[in-house]
C-alpha cells in the first residue's frame, strides 16, 4: 500500500510519523511507498482557532489530489489539531483516511487507564481530543496553566524545536495533572510533543498518540 502523508503541521511530527514508518517497514522488511505533501501550520493554527472547517478541508483536499496523482492509497494527517475537521474531510476525501482519533480511543480501552491528563492545543485540550475518547475521562489543564500549554505548543510546532522553557511547562503542568487532577498517565495530545516526552525515559505512562495513529497507518499498509 502507497501511504500518502499531509505533512508540515509541525515539520517536527511530521519527521516522527516518516521515521517510525521507516522503522516498522524495515522491522518486516518490506519496501515502503510513502509520498509527503506539506500543509502550513500557520494556517491550520487560523483556521482552528476561527473554527473554519471548510477552509482546512479545501486546503486538505487539494493535498490530497496530488497524493491521488503520486498513486497514494490513503491519507493521514499528522496533526491532532489538523484532526479539528476530520469528519468534513472523511465525507469528501477521494482517498481513505486514516482517522487518529479512532485508533487513539481504542489503545485507550486496550490499556485501561479511567483518568488521563491532556496536553496539546487551547482546542484539543478544551474539547478533549474532539470528545472521541468514549473509554476514559480526559482532564485538560485549567486557568494559567492551559494557556501556558497552549502557548508553548503553538511555538514549538511552529519551530520545529522545544527550548527548555517549554520543557519545563509540560512537565510541570503534567506533574499537577498527575498529582492534584487525578491523572494515571498523560495523553500528548500534539503530535509535536513527542519533541518533549520519551515513552523510554519519562517516569509516568504516556498515551503517544502520534505513535498511535503511525503505527496504525503501518499495520494498515502491512495487511
Amino acid at each position: 500500500m502507497h501511504i500518502g502523508l499531509i505533512g508540515g503541521i509541525g515539520p517536527a511530527a511530521t519527521d516522527y510519523y516518516y521515521r517510525r514508518l521507516i522503522s516498522a517497514f524495515a522491522n518486516r522488511k518490506a519496501p515502503l511507498e510513502l509520498t509527503i505533501v506539506h500543509a502550513d501550520t500557520p494556517t491550520l493554527l487560523g483556521h482552528l482557532a476561527s473554527n473554519d472547517v471548510t477552509g482546512q478541508v479545501a486546503i486538505y483536499m487539494k493535498l490530497t489530489q496530488r497524493l491521488v496523482a503520486a498513486g497514494a492509497d490513503c491519507v493521514v494527517v499528522t496533526s491532532i489539531a489538523g484532526h479539528f475537521c476530520i469528519e468534513a474531510f472523511k465525507a469528501v476525501s477521494p482517498l481513505p483516511v486514516v482517522d487518529m482519533i479512532a485508533q487513539v480511543n481504542g489503545a485507550i480501552a486496550q490499556r485501561g487507564f479511567a483518568r488521563i491528563g491532556i496536553l496539546g492545543t487551547r482546542t484539543v485540550m478544551e474539547t478533549r481530543f474532539y470528545g472521541g475518547v468514549s473509554t476514559a475521562t480526559l482532564i485538560p489543564p485549567e486557568g494559567q496553566d492551559l494557556t501556558d500549554v497552549h502557548d508553548a505548543y503553538v511555538a514549538m510546532a511552529a519551530a520545529g524545536v522545544v527550548t527548555e522553557a517549554q520543557r519545563t511547562v509540560f512537565n510541570r503542568v503534567s506533574q499537577a495533572l498527575l498529582s492534584t487532577g487525578g491523572a494515571e498517565a498523560i495523553m500528548l495530545g500534539g503530535t509535536d510533543l513527542a519533541l518533549a516526552f520519551n515513552e523510554g525515559d519519562t517516569p509516568f505512562p504516556l498515551i503517544d498518540c502520534a505513535g498511535i495513529h503511525a503505527d496504525a497507518v503501518a499495520r494498515l499498509a502491512l495487511g
